[in-house]
């Protein structure tokens, strides 16, 4: 595989921010489409794929989701184009025949809860960072967090379902003047071992 030039690597991880505040410019259906059409490529655990995906767009959408954020998330999740509830299904397994039908790979995950819940958050989660590099490949900027109230979340629009809220993040076009400085990164030393 070729390496990406130094601009889209800017662009997706070494000049790219965290957005606070945004634009009145829309994220159109078609943009949220593409998006996940790039981000259900990235490699999960036997194809699990087991992340779901709620864009709030709407303002009933985002009433529905006001009551579960902190009081630091209110004002830039309400007034983004539009939130993601990056969510997991614990059933994901249910998939499984369509997704990696060369093998038996619901039987894996079956007996075992536990095994299921850590599978699909740890896919879910990855999925869900796809879908942030993903966005900024196709011009969108992004803000994560997850700073809410799960239970809520998870009552508000996923009662009655297999599937759990994992983290939100805001999408759309970032306003220059919420930005903070950039934060510092550990260095390789400190977080990383050559074994």
């Amino acid at each position: 595989m070729p390496m990406i030039d130094q601009a889209t690597l800017d662009a997706l991880f070494l000049t790219a921010r965290t957005h606070n505040m945004w634009t009145p410019e829309p994220v159109t259906e078609a943009e949220l489409r593409r998006l996940y059409d790039i981000l259900k490529m990235g490699p999960t655990s036997a194809n699990s794929s087991p992340a779901r995906f709620v864009f709030v767009a709407t303002p009933e959408g985002k009433e529905r989701l006001r009551p579960a954020l902190s009081s630091g998330n209110l004002d830039k999740t309400m007034s983004a184009p539009v939130t993601v509830i990056i969510g997991y299904d614990t059933a994901f397994y249910e998939k499984l025949p369509a997704l990696f039908p060369h093998a038996d790979a619901r039987s894996w995950f079956t007996g075992s809860a536990a095994l299921a819940e850590e599978t699909a958050f740890r896919n879910g989660t990855l999925q869900g960072a796809y879908l942030m590099i993903a966005a900024r490949a196709i011009g969108l900027d992004v803000g994560a967090m997850s700073g809410f109230d799960k239970a809520k979340v998870d009552e508000a629009f996923f009662a009655g379902t297999t599937i759990r809220s994992n983290f939100l993040c805001n999408l759309g076009h970032g306003d220059p003047a919420g930005l903070f400085g950039k934060l510092p990164r550990l260095p390789f030393e400190e977080a990383c071992t050559i074994a």
